[in-house]
Protein backbone atom coordinates (compact mmCIF):
# COMPACT_ATOMS: atom_id res chain seq x y z
CA UNK A 1 0.00 0.00 0.00
CA UNK A 2 1.25 3.48 -0.90
CA UNK A 3 2.19 5.74 1.99
CA UNK A 4 1.18 8.85 0.04
CA UNK A 5 -1.27 9.75 -2.76
CA UNK A 6 -0.14 9.06 -6.32
CA UNK A 7 1.52 12.06 -7.98
CA UNK A 8 -0.31 13.63 -10.91
CA UNK A 9 2.39 12.61 -13.39
CA UNK A 10 2.02 8.96 -12.31
CA UNK A 11 -1.73 9.02 -12.88
CA UNK A 12 -1.13 10.17 -16.46
CA UNK A 13 1.56 7.58 -17.25
CA UNK A 14 0.81 4.92 -19.90
CA UNK A 15 0.54 1.32 -18.66
CA UNK A 16 4.12 0.33 -19.60
CA UNK A 17 5.54 3.31 -17.78
CA UNK A 18 3.27 2.60 -14.80
CA UNK A 19 4.77 -0.88 -14.53
CA UNK A 20 8.28 0.57 -14.61
CA UNK A 21 7.34 3.08 -11.94
CA UNK A 22 5.83 0.50 -9.60
CA UNK A 23 8.61 -2.09 -9.94
CA UNK A 24 11.52 0.30 -9.46
CA UNK A 25 13.00 1.10 -6.07
CA UNK A 26 10.67 3.34 -4.11
CA UNK A 27 11.55 7.05 -4.24
CA UNK A 28 11.53 9.36 -1.29
CA UNK A 29 8.89 12.00 -1.84
CA UNK A 30 11.03 14.56 -0.03
CA UNK A 31 14.57 13.78 -1.19
CA UNK A 32 17.52 14.57 1.00
CA UNK A 33 19.45 17.73 0.34
CA UNK A 34 21.72 17.24 -2.67
CA UNK A 35 19.81 14.22 -3.97
CA UNK A 36 18.64 14.47 -7.59
CA UNK A 37 14.93 13.77 -7.82
CA UNK A 38 14.10 10.53 -9.56
CA UNK A 39 17.76 9.56 -9.93
CA UNK A 40 16.74 5.90 -10.05
CA UNK A 41 14.21 6.43 -12.85
CA UNK A 42 15.13 5.57 -16.41
CA UNK A 43 15.26 8.32 -18.99
CA UNK A 44 12.11 6.91 -20.60
CA UNK A 45 10.15 7.21 -17.35
CA UNK A 46 11.34 10.78 -16.81
CA UNK A 47 10.40 11.71 -20.37
CA UNK A 48 6.97 10.15 -19.90
CA UNK A 49 6.46 12.23 -16.76
CA UNK A 50 7.42 15.43 -18.55
CA UNK A 51 5.32 14.53 -21.58
CA UNK A 52 2.25 14.00 -19.41
CA UNK A 53 2.69 17.43 -17.82
CA UNK A 54 3.68 19.24 -21.03
CA UNK A 55 1.97 17.41 -23.91
CA UNK A 56 2.57 20.30 -26.37
CA UNK A 57 6.31 19.49 -26.53
CA UNK A 58 7.91 16.71 -28.56
CA UNK A 59 10.36 14.15 -27.19
CA UNK A 60 13.50 15.80 -28.60
CA UNK A 61 12.77 19.13 -26.91
CA UNK A 62 11.89 17.42 -23.62
CA UNK A 63 15.12 15.40 -23.70
CA UNK A 64 17.19 18.54 -24.25
CA UNK A 65 15.48 20.30 -21.35
CA UNK A 66 15.89 17.24 -19.10
CA UNK A 67 19.61 17.08 -19.90
CA UNK A 68 19.95 20.80 -19.24
CA UNK A 69 18.67 20.18 -15.71
CA UNK A 70 20.84 17.13 -14.98
CA UNK A 71 17.90 14.72 -15.22
CA UNK A 72 15.69 16.51 -12.70
CA UNK A 73 12.01 16.18 -13.65
CA UNK A 74 10.96 18.75 -11.06
CA UNK A 75 13.44 21.39 -12.22
CA UNK A 76 12.64 20.73 -15.89
CA UNK A 77 8.91 21.02 -15.27
CA UNK A 78 9.35 24.19 -13.22
CA UNK A 79 11.30 25.88 -16.00
CA UNK A 80 8.67 24.89 -18.56
CA UNK A 81 5.95 26.47 -16.44
CA UNK A 82 7.82 29.77 -16.59
CA UNK A 83 8.60 29.72 -20.31
CA UNK A 84 6.65 27.59 -22.70
CA UNK A 85 8.63 26.82 -25.90
CA UNK A 86 6.99 26.56 -29.27
CA UNK A 87 6.14 23.18 -30.68
CA UNK A 88 8.18 21.84 -33.57
CA UNK A 89 6.00 22.23 -36.69
CA UNK A 90 4.95 19.01 -38.32
CA UNK A 91 7.18 18.11 -41.27
CA UNK A 92 9.69 20.85 -40.47
CA UNK A 93 13.07 20.38 -38.87
CA UNK A 94 14.82 22.95 -36.76
CA UNK A 95 12.31 24.75 -34.56
CA UNK A 96 13.21 24.49 -30.91
CA UNK A 97 13.38 26.81 -27.94
CA UNK A 98 16.89 27.74 -26.89
CA UNK A 99 18.41 25.96 -23.91
CA UNK A 100 19.21 29.44 -22.59
CA UNK A 101 15.54 29.70 -21.56
CA UNK A 102 16.00 26.71 -19.27
CA UNK A 103 19.38 27.52 -17.71
CA UNK A 104 21.09 30.02 -15.45
CA UNK A 105 20.53 33.48 -16.98
CA UNK A 106 23.97 34.58 -15.82
CA UNK A 107 25.62 31.91 -17.95
CA UNK A 108 23.42 32.81 -20.92
CA UNK A 109 24.70 36.38 -21.16
CA UNK A 110 27.75 35.39 -23.25
CA UNK A 111 28.07 32.97 -26.13
CA UNK A 112 30.71 31.10 -24.15
CA UNK A 113 30.52 30.91 -20.36
CA UNK A 114 34.26 30.52 -19.80
CA UNK A 115 34.62 34.28 -20.24
CA UNK A 116 33.07 34.59 -16.77
CA UNK A 117 35.25 31.78 -15.43
CA UNK A 118 32.17 29.53 -15.39
CA UNK A 119 32.78 26.04 -16.72
CA UNK A 120 29.41 24.66 -17.76
CA UNK A 121 29.26 20.87 -17.84
CA UNK A 122 28.94 19.10 -21.15
CA UNK A 123 25.21 18.50 -21.52
CA UNK A 124 25.47 15.40 -23.65
CA UNK A 125 25.33 12.06 -21.85
CA UNK A 126 26.77 8.63 -22.64
CA UNK A 127 24.69 6.86 -25.25
CA UNK A 128 22.47 9.92 -25.90
CA UNK A 129 22.35 12.67 -28.51
CA UNK A 130 21.70 16.29 -27.55
CA UNK A 131 20.11 18.29 -30.39
CA UNK A 132 21.06 21.96 -30.62
CA UNK A 133 19.51 24.54 -32.94
CA UNK A 134 20.11 27.94 -31.37
CA UNK A 135 23.50 29.53 -32.39
CA UNK A 136 24.11 30.67 -28.80
CA UNK A 137 23.67 27.10 -27.51
CA UNK A 138 26.00 25.79 -30.22
CA UNK A 139 28.73 28.30 -29.34
CA UNK A 140 28.27 27.52 -25.63
CA UNK A 141 28.54 23.74 -25.80
CA UNK A 142 30.61 22.92 -28.90
CA UNK A 143 33.81 24.15 -30.62
CA UNK A 144 31.65 25.64 -33.40
CA UNK A 145 29.69 28.75 -34.22
CA UNK A 146 26.83 28.92 -36.72
CA UNK A 147 25.45 31.80 -38.78
CA UNK A 148 22.00 31.14 -40.23
CA UNK A 149 20.86 32.81 -43.48
CA UNK A 150 24.48 33.64 -44.18
CA UNK A 151 24.12 34.77 -47.80
CA UNK A 152 21.37 36.80 -49.43
CA UNK A 153 18.78 34.27 -50.59
CA UNK A 154 19.42 34.90 -54.29
CA UNK A 155 23.18 34.43 -53.92
CA UNK A 156 22.74 31.21 -51.95
CA UNK A 157 20.43 29.82 -54.62
CA UNK A 158 22.81 30.75 -57.44
CA UNK A 159 25.70 29.05 -55.67
CA UNK A 160 23.57 25.98 -54.98
CA UNK A 161 22.48 25.69 -58.61
CA UNK A 162 26.05 26.05 -59.84
CA UNK A 163 27.37 23.35 -57.50
CA UNK A 164 24.49 20.96 -58.19
CA UNK A 165 25.55 21.04 -61.82
CA UNK A 166 29.20 20.55 -60.81
CA UNK A 167 28.29 17.64 -58.54
CA UNK A 168 27.11 15.57 -61.50
CA UNK A 169 30.80 14.87 -62.22
CA UNK A 170 31.97 14.43 -58.61
CA UNK A 171 33.60 11.14 -57.56
CA UNK A 172 33.79 8.97 -54.48
CA UNK A 173 37.16 8.77 -52.76
CA UNK A 174 38.63 5.26 -52.43
CA UNK A 175 40.90 4.39 -49.52
CA UNK A 176 41.84 1.52 -47.23
CA UNK A 177 40.17 1.15 -43.84
CA UNK A 178 40.58 -1.81 -41.43
CA UNK A 179 42.52 -3.64 -44.19
CA UNK A 180 39.55 -3.30 -46.56
CA UNK A 181 39.28 -1.08 -49.63
CA UNK A 182 36.24 1.18 -49.23
CA UNK A 183 34.72 4.20 -50.95
CA UNK A 184 33.46 7.34 -49.27
CA UNK A 185 29.67 7.30 -48.72
CA UNK A 186 29.30 10.59 -50.62
CA UNK A 187 30.88 12.32 -53.61
CA UNK A 188 33.19 15.32 -53.63
CA UNK A 189 35.22 17.78 -55.70
CA UNK A 190 38.25 19.93 -54.88
CA UNK A 191 38.67 23.55 -55.97
CA UNK A 192 41.60 25.99 -55.96
CA UNK A 193 41.98 29.61 -57.05
CA UNK A 194 44.34 29.54 -60.05
CA UNK A 195 45.83 27.31 -62.73
CA UNK A 196 49.20 27.42 -60.96
CA UNK A 197 47.61 26.22 -57.70
CA UNK A 198 45.76 23.54 -59.68
CA UNK A 199 49.03 22.24 -61.09
CA UNK A 200 50.70 22.28 -57.65
CA UNK A 201 47.81 20.40 -56.05
CA UNK A 202 47.88 17.70 -58.70
CA UNK A 203 51.60 17.01 -58.58
CA UNK A 204 52.80 18.02 -55.10
CA UNK A 205 50.04 17.42 -52.56
CA UNK A 206 49.05 14.01 -51.20
CA UNK A 207 45.70 13.01 -49.66
CA UNK A 208 45.00 9.66 -48.01
CA UNK A 209 48.44 8.59 -49.24
CA UNK A 210 47.87 9.34 -52.94
CA UNK A 211 47.57 12.23 -55.40
CA UNK A 212 44.30 13.94 -56.29
CA UNK A 213 43.47 13.45 -59.95
CA UNK A 214 40.38 15.66 -60.02
CA UNK A 215 41.40 19.20 -59.04
CA UNK A 216 39.28 22.06 -60.41
CA UNK A 217 39.62 25.80 -60.76
CA UNK A 218 37.28 27.72 -58.52
CA UNK A 219 33.87 28.45 -60.05
CA UNK A 220 32.51 32.01 -60.42
CA UNK A 221 29.98 31.66 -57.58
CA UNK A 222 32.46 29.93 -55.25
CA UNK A 223 34.87 32.77 -55.86
CA UNK A 224 32.21 35.43 -55.25
CA UNK A 225 31.30 33.91 -51.88
CA UNK A 226 34.88 33.32 -50.70
CA UNK A 227 35.50 36.90 -49.49
CA UNK A 228 32.29 36.90 -47.46
CA UNK A 229 33.27 33.63 -45.82
CA UNK A 230 36.73 35.04 -45.05
CA UNK A 231 35.30 38.12 -43.33
CA UNK A 232 32.77 36.14 -41.31
CA UNK A 233 35.22 33.46 -40.19
CA UNK A 234 37.84 36.01 -39.08
CA UNK A 235 35.16 37.89 -37.14
CA UNK A 236 34.06 34.67 -35.42
CA UNK A 237 37.66 33.72 -34.61
CA UNK A 238 38.19 37.00 -32.76
CA UNK A 239 34.87 36.65 -30.96
CA UNK A 240 35.79 33.12 -29.90
CA UNK A 241 39.15 34.27 -28.54
CA UNK A 242 37.52 37.15 -26.66
CA UNK A 243 34.70 35.19 -25.07
CA UNK A 244 35.87 31.58 -24.78
CA UNK A 245 39.61 31.25 -24.44
CA UNK A 246 41.47 31.74 -21.13
CA UNK A 247 42.52 35.35 -20.62
CA UNK A 248 41.01 36.35 -23.97
CA UNK A 249 44.13 35.05 -25.76
CA UNK A 250 44.46 32.66 -28.67
CA UNK A 251 45.28 29.01 -28.03
CA UNK A 252 48.83 27.73 -28.04
CA UNK A 253 49.89 26.80 -31.60
CA UNK A 254 46.98 28.81 -33.06
CA UNK A 255 48.18 31.07 -35.86
CA UNK A 256 47.79 34.81 -35.13
CA UNK A 257 47.65 35.73 -38.80
CA UNK A 258 44.45 36.37 -40.72
CA UNK A 259 42.61 33.27 -41.89
CA UNK A 260 42.60 33.35 -45.70
CA UNK A 261 40.93 30.47 -47.58
CA UNK A 262 42.70 29.32 -50.73
CA UNK A 263 41.06 25.92 -51.32
CA UNK A 264 37.63 24.37 -51.00
CA UNK A 265 36.36 20.81 -50.75
CA UNK A 266 32.78 20.52 -52.00
CA UNK A 267 30.83 17.48 -50.82
CA UNK A 268 27.52 16.25 -52.19
CA UNK A 269 25.22 14.11 -50.04
CA UNK A 270 22.56 12.66 -52.34
CA UNK A 271 19.69 11.32 -50.25
CA UNK A 272 19.30 10.71 -46.52
CA UNK A 273 21.65 7.70 -46.31
CA UNK A 274 24.77 9.39 -47.70
CA UNK A 275 26.96 10.43 -44.81
CA UNK A 276 30.50 10.65 -43.43
CA UNK A 277 31.71 8.79 -40.33
CA UNK A 278 33.47 10.06 -37.23
CA UNK A 279 36.78 11.76 -38.01
CA UNK A 280 39.03 14.75 -37.52
CA UNK A 281 40.12 16.67 -40.61
CA UNK A 282 43.73 16.25 -41.66
CA UNK A 283 46.05 19.03 -40.46
CA UNK A 284 48.98 18.13 -42.73
CA UNK A 285 48.77 21.27 -44.88
CA UNK A 286 46.67 23.40 -42.53
CA UNK A 287 48.94 23.16 -39.50
CA UNK A 288 47.92 22.80 -35.84
CA UNK A 289 44.82 24.50 -34.44
CA UNK A 290 43.30 24.82 -37.90
CA UNK A 291 40.07 26.76 -38.50
CA UNK A 292 37.63 25.69 -41.23
CA UNK A 293 34.60 27.52 -42.64
CA UNK A 294 31.79 25.18 -43.75
CA UNK A 295 28.83 26.42 -45.81
CA UNK A 296 25.75 24.19 -46.13
CA UNK A 297 23.23 24.44 -48.99
CA UNK A 298 20.15 22.47 -49.95
CA UNK A 299 18.69 19.78 -47.68
CA UNK A 300 19.13 20.30 -43.93
CA UNK A 301 21.21 17.60 -42.24
CA UNK A 302 22.66 16.90 -38.79
CA UNK A 303 26.31 17.68 -38.13
CA UNK A 304 27.35 15.71 -35.06
CA UNK A 305 30.29 16.35 -32.74
CA UNK A 306 31.71 14.49 -29.74
CA UNK A 307 34.60 15.25 -27.45
CA UNK A 308 37.65 12.97 -27.62
CA UNK A 309 38.23 11.22 -24.30
CA UNK A 310 41.86 10.09 -23.81
CA UNK A 311 42.60 6.80 -22.04
CA UNK A 312 45.51 5.36 -20.13
CA UNK A 313 48.18 3.97 -22.47
CA UNK A 314 49.64 0.64 -21.43
CA UNK A 315 49.27 -1.56 -24.48
CA UNK A 316 52.34 -2.46 -26.56
CA UNK A 317 50.06 -3.98 -29.17
CA UNK A 318 48.24 -0.70 -29.76
CA UNK A 319 51.53 1.14 -30.23
CA UNK A 320 52.66 -1.49 -32.72
CA UNK A 321 49.41 -1.30 -34.66
CA UNK A 322 49.67 2.49 -34.76
CA UNK A 323 53.15 2.24 -36.24
CA UNK A 324 51.74 0.06 -39.01
CA UNK A 325 49.05 2.62 -39.73
CA UNK A 326 46.20 0.40 -38.59
CA UNK A 327 43.38 2.02 -36.62
CA UNK A 328 41.90 0.19 -33.67
CA UNK A 329 38.34 -0.66 -34.66
CA UNK A 330 37.13 -1.57 -31.18
CA UNK A 331 38.38 1.81 -29.93
CA UNK A 332 36.46 3.63 -32.64
CA UNK A 333 33.25 1.83 -31.71
CA UNK A 334 33.61 2.14 -27.95
CA UNK A 335 34.59 5.82 -27.95
CA UNK A 336 31.65 6.95 -30.09
CA UNK A 337 29.35 7.12 -27.07
CA UNK A 338 31.89 7.87 -24.31
CA UNK A 339 30.38 11.29 -23.61
CA UNK A 340 27.40 11.18 -25.91
CA UNK A 341 26.96 13.21 -29.06
CA UNK A 342 25.80 16.72 -29.86
CA UNK A 343 23.80 17.14 -33.07
CA UNK A 344 23.92 20.56 -34.74
CA UNK A 345 21.13 21.25 -37.16
CA UNK A 346 22.49 22.82 -40.38
CA UNK A 347 19.74 24.22 -42.60
CA UNK A 348 20.15 25.66 -46.09
CA UNK A 349 22.41 28.72 -46.26
CA UNK A 350 24.10 28.24 -42.88
CA UNK A 351 27.81 28.87 -42.24
CA UNK A 352 29.47 26.74 -39.56
CA UNK A 353 32.91 27.70 -38.25
CA UNK A 354 34.99 24.88 -36.78
CA UNK A 355 37.29 26.67 -34.35
CA UNK A 356 40.91 26.06 -33.34
CA UNK A 357 40.11 23.38 -30.73
CA UNK A 358 37.99 21.28 -33.09
CA UNK A 359 40.40 18.98 -34.92
CA UNK A 360 42.60 18.20 -31.92
CA UNK A 361 39.97 17.69 -29.23
CA UNK A 362 36.75 16.67 -31.00
CA UNK A 363 35.46 14.33 -33.72
CA UNK A 364 32.67 15.16 -36.14
CA UNK A 365 30.40 13.37 -38.59
CA UNK A 366 27.33 13.74 -40.79
CA UNK A 367 24.89 11.07 -39.67
CA UNK A 368 22.53 9.18 -41.98
CA UNK A 369 18.96 10.45 -41.74
CA UNK A 370 15.80 8.38 -41.67
CA UNK A 371 13.80 11.13 -43.37
CA UNK A 372 14.64 14.52 -44.87
CA UNK A 373 12.63 17.55 -45.93
CA UNK A 374 13.17 18.02 -49.70
CA UNK A 375 14.61 21.36 -50.78
CA UNK A 376 12.79 23.22 -53.60
CA UNK A 377 16.01 23.51 -55.65
CA UNK A 378 18.26 20.69 -54.41
CA UNK A 379 15.59 18.02 -53.99
CA UNK A 380 17.13 15.39 -51.69
CA UNK A 381 20.73 16.68 -51.98
CA UNK A 382 22.92 18.59 -49.57
CA UNK A 383 25.91 20.55 -50.85
CA UNK A 384 28.62 21.36 -48.30
CA UNK A 385 31.63 23.61 -48.98
CA UNK A 386 34.57 23.53 -46.58
CA UNK A 387 36.86 26.51 -47.16
CA UNK A 388 40.43 25.88 -45.99
CA UNK A 389 43.57 27.95 -45.44
CA UNK A 390 46.58 26.02 -46.83
CA UNK A 391 49.63 27.49 -45.10
CA UNK A 392 52.76 27.90 -47.29
CA UNK A 393 55.07 26.72 -44.49
CA UNK A 394 53.33 23.31 -44.66
CA UNK A 395 53.88 22.82 -48.39
CA UNK A 396 54.74 19.17 -49.20
CA UNK A 397 58.30 20.16 -50.14
CA UNK A 398 58.90 20.83 -46.43
CA UNK A 399 57.04 17.93 -44.82
CA UNK A 400 59.02 14.73 -44.14
CA UNK A 401 59.01 11.68 -46.40
CA UNK A 402 58.93 8.19 -44.95
CA UNK A 403 60.88 5.15 -46.13
CA UNK A 404 58.00 4.32 -48.49
CA UNK A 405 58.64 7.57 -50.34
CA UNK A 406 55.12 8.76 -49.51
CA UNK A 407 54.52 12.17 -47.96
CA UNK A 408 53.71 11.72 -44.29
CA UNK A 409 50.56 12.89 -42.51
CA UNK A 410 50.42 15.23 -39.49
CA UNK A 411 48.39 13.89 -36.56
CA UNK A 412 47.87 14.58 -32.90
CA UNK A 413 47.74 12.14 -29.97
CA UNK A 414 44.06 11.86 -29.05
CA UNK A 415 43.37 8.42 -27.65
CA UNK A 416 45.86 8.10 -24.82
CA UNK A 417 46.62 10.35 -21.86
CA UNK A 418 50.30 9.67 -22.34
CA UNK A 419 51.60 12.38 -24.73
CA UNK A 420 48.02 13.62 -25.21
CA UNK A 421 47.97 16.69 -27.45
CA UNK A 422 51.43 16.13 -28.98
CA UNK A 423 51.76 16.24 -32.76
CA UNK A 424 53.58 13.69 -34.89
CA UNK A 425 54.35 12.76 -38.50
CA UNK A 426 53.68 9.21 -39.61
CA UNK A 427 53.57 7.06 -42.72
CA UNK A 428 50.25 7.07 -44.55
CA UNK A 429 50.99 4.54 -47.29
CA UNK A 430 49.07 1.90 -45.34
CA UNK A 431 45.84 3.74 -46.19
CA UNK A 432 46.46 3.45 -49.94
CA UNK A 433 44.88 0.43 -51.67
CA UNK A 434 47.62 -1.97 -52.78
CA UNK A 435 50.31 -0.54 -50.48
CA UNK A 436 51.65 -1.41 -47.06
CA UNK A 437 52.75 1.29 -44.67
CA UNK A 438 56.01 1.37 -42.77
CA UNK A 439 56.75 2.20 -39.13
CA UNK A 440 58.05 5.72 -39.82
CA UNK A 441 57.32 8.05 -36.92
CA UNK A 442 58.57 11.50 -35.84
CA UNK A 443 57.38 13.94 -33.22
CA UNK A 444 56.47 17.31 -34.77
CA UNK A 445 57.47 20.60 -33.15
CA UNK A 446 55.88 24.03 -33.47
CA UNK A 447 56.32 27.42 -31.88
CA UNK A 448 53.49 29.12 -29.98
CA UNK A 449 52.08 30.51 -33.24
CA UNK A 450 51.92 27.08 -34.88
CA UNK A 451 54.92 27.58 -37.17
CA UNK A 452 56.89 24.36 -37.77
CA UNK A 453 60.38 24.11 -36.34
CA UNK A 454 62.38 22.63 -39.19
CA UNK A 455 65.85 21.13 -39.12
CA UNK A 456 68.40 21.13 -41.96
CA UNK A 457 66.00 23.19 -44.07
CA UNK A 458 63.76 20.31 -45.19
CA UNK A 459 62.94 17.87 -42.42
CA UNK A 460 61.11 18.64 -39.18
CA UNK A 461 63.15 18.46 -36.07
CA UNK A 462 62.30 15.06 -34.67
CA UNK A 463 62.37 13.21 -31.43
CA UNK A 464 62.14 9.49 -32.02
CA UNK A 465 59.52 8.06 -29.69
CA UNK A 466 57.18 5.14 -29.16
CA UNK A 467 54.22 4.42 -31.38
CA UNK A 468 51.09 6.50 -30.91
CA UNK A 469 47.52 5.37 -31.46
CA UNK A 470 46.35 6.02 -34.99
CA UNK A 471 43.04 7.63 -35.97
CA UNK A 472 40.84 6.25 -38.71
CA UNK A 473 40.76 7.51 -42.27
CA UNK A 474 37.61 9.24 -43.45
Amino acid sequence: MWSAPLPLELILLPTAMMDAYVTRRKRKFEPDKGQVDGEDDSTEVKLAMLASLHPHLDQDALLDILLAHDGSVAASSASLKVISPSKKPSGSVGSQASLRHFSNPVIAEDSCSSSKKIRSRLLSRRGATLHLYDPADIAEHTPCTVIHNFLPAEDANRLLEELLEESKSFHKVTFKLFDNVVSSPHTSGFYVGSHEELKTQKYDYVYNGSKLLDVRKITPQLSAVKDRVEEAVNREIQERIRTCYPGGKKLKHQSPRRWKPNAAFVNCYAGPQEHVGWHSDQMTYLGPRAVIGSLSLGVAREFRVRRVVPKESDSTKEATEAGKGRPQRHDQENEADSEGQIAIHLPHNSLLVMHAEMQEEWKHSVAPAQVIDPHPIAGNKRINITYRDYRPEFHPKYTPKCKCGVATVLRVVQKKKENWGRYFWMCYAGNVPGQEGCSFFQWARFDDDGNPIWNHGSLPRSETGPGVSHQSAT
